[in-house]
């Protein structure tokens, strides 16, 4: 019974993924941890091969369809592979607790990203030339986040594409797959050497998640992008106030809960108010 609900899951987690472009990768862990019981580590190390695969997979068509730019891609990837290698190394050290917090802290703001949604890039800000330098580093530095918690950062990758290397939105979607594909192989390699995998689960994992974002993938023109956008997030803010509660100390737990359901609140208030705002309608209509 177990091992059908979590497949079931996975197959929700890769259609997650087919519809939106990302975000859904960020539930393979929480899956791992409290359905299939996997402790933090082996659960990191197994969604890094999930969501590594699944990305290959998800990338052929965009590939086909001329929306991966190799150069910039391998470039990225590549500083990305040293952050994420480094991570998992690192992470197969650090206590389970202290990993699902960080991972919930990046659920969160993960959630954040995609409530504020994906804007098109101005090209006056855009690099007209691939800035290496920076290029680097903040591949380093979203690889070592991908090698820690096990996500795959399509949310961070994708602003960071569309920006320094100047690429457009539906390019930059299209190349941070290949980039999170190789994020991922290295992170996973790195936990290999701490960690014990699996591979029955992971390979069957791995698969429905495939088919699922093959199926999302064919059905994303037919459902509104930003109505499930929307509600995935929260799902994804839930999940992360869920995970934080569960590994922080039981006197703060619920202080935190509270703290998230009050900004969450007002998060909505505040989108509201300015959503309907009068002078915002007035300037956009100058």
């Amino acid at each position: 019974m177990t091992l059908t609900l979590v497949l079931a899951l996975a197959l929700l987690v890769g259609l997650s993924l087919g519809l939106l472009g990302g975000g859904g990768s960020i539930l393979t862990v929480p899956l791992l941890v409290y359905v299939a019981g996997m402790d933090a580590k082996e659960a990191i190390a197994t969604s890094l091969f999930v969501v590594g695969v699944t990305s290959a997979v998800g990338m052929i068509n965009h590939a086909r369809g001329g929306r991966v730019r190799w150069r910039t891609g391998v470039l990225f990837g590549a500083a990305g592979m040293a952050g994420a290698y480094t991570g998992g190394l690192v992470g197969g050290h650090i206590p389970d607790t202290v990993l699902l917090i960080a991972f919930a802290v990046m659920m969160i703001v993960t959630a954040g990203a995609m409530l504020r949604g994906r804007r098109e890039v101005d090209p006056d800000r855009a690099h007209r030339q691939i800035p290496v330098g920076r290029v680097l580093l903040d591949g380093a530095a979203v690889g070592l986040a991908t090698g820690l918690v096990g996500a795959g950062g399509g949310f961070l990758v994708v602003p960071a594409l569309a920006l320094l290397g100047g690429l457009p939105m539906p390019v930059a979607v299209g190349t941070s797959l290949l980039v999170i594909a190789m994020k991922s192989a290295a992170g996973f390699t790195g936990y290999l050497s701490t960690v014990k995998i699996d591979w029955s689960l992971t390979l069957a994992v791995t698969a429905f998640a495939v088919v699922g974002s093959l199926v999302g993938a064919r059905l994303a023109g037919r459902v509104p992008a930003h109505v499930l956008s929307r509600l995935f997030a929260w799902f994804v803010l839930a999940m992360g106030a869920f995970v934080l509660v569960q590994q922080a100390p039981a006197h703060i737990g619920v202080p935190i809960l509270a703290a998230l359901a009050s900004l969450g609140a007002g998060a909505g208030v505040c989108y509201g108010f300015v959503a309907r705002c009068p002078l915002r309608r007035a300037v956009q209509r100058t």
